[in-house]
């Protein structure tokens, strides 16, 4: 995607956020974006960094992740195209608590504190958007907190398989694809399992015939079976 050909003005509007602002008022904030190619494993910030922008995926995918002073990480949460991340620190007004880095070649949109904030000041309602968004991301991460207490690895694993599908599972589905979006490593932290756990779990579906593996594309064969599966 061409950066100079980019057109930031209309990609707001199909943001949730920006999307009931008129095409005036998005060409406004537009004024205070601005758009950056990062290659893979760069950081987008570091944690104890102000924060005075939040920032929105056009495409690639970031890892938001805490690091131990061993080195070790924990990834908080993988975002993906359309996907925004780092407006509850730009709110507060404290440093970064997180780090992020790309997983891949990244396209980011950052929208400065300054455009947000007169947005707010023009039109209270906006802030309704952010807040709507931030409370996702609250839920999502209260979820995460639920399954890491309540739910086996196995569990975690399935979950993570079937979380496109909701409670759509019928007996007629026939088998469903399912690409990783990024390394089983990677995913493995994301779910607080280590990657041996999460490869011996695979190949235990496996041989169970609940799913295939080629790679980072995976088959599930027998969705309803795989659902009740990490249950016993």
């Amino acid at each position: 995607m061409d950066v100079e050909k980019f057109d930031m003005t209309n990609y707001l509007s199909v943001l949730p956020m920006f999307s009931n602002l008129t095409k005036p008022e998005r060409e406004n904030i537009s004024q205070d974006c601005a758009l950056r190619r990062l290659s893979r494993g760069e950081m987008v910030f570091r944690a104890g960094e102000q924060c005075e922008e939040f920032h929105v995926i056009v495409t690639g995918q970031v890892k938001l992740y805490v690091a131990s002073s061993s080195g070790q990480e924990k990834i908080v949460e993988l975002i993906g195209p359309g996907q925004s991340f780092a407006e509850a620190m730009m709110f507060l007004n404290k440093p970064h608590m997180l780090n992020a880095q790309t997983l891949t070649d990244t396209m980011l949109m950052s929208v400065s504190k300054q455009a947000v904030f007169g947005e707010i000041e023009r039109d209270p309602r906006f802030s309704m958007h952010m807040l709507a968004g931030i409370s996702r991301r609250l839920h999502g991460l209260l979820r995460d907190v639920e399954g890491y207490a309540l739910h086996s690895g196995m569990q975690r694993l399935i979950g993570y398989l079937l979380r496109d599908l909701d409670d759509e599972i019928t007996d007629d589905m026939g088998t469903i694809t399912v690409s990783l979006p990024v390394s089983k490593a990677t995913i493995a932290s994301r779910l607080s399992l280590t990657p041996e756990y999460f490869s011996r779990v695979l190949h235990e579906l496996e041989a169970e015939r609940l799913i295939e593996i080629d790679k980072r594309e995976i088959r599930i064969l027998d969705v309803r079976r795989l659902a009740s599966y990490g249950c016993h």
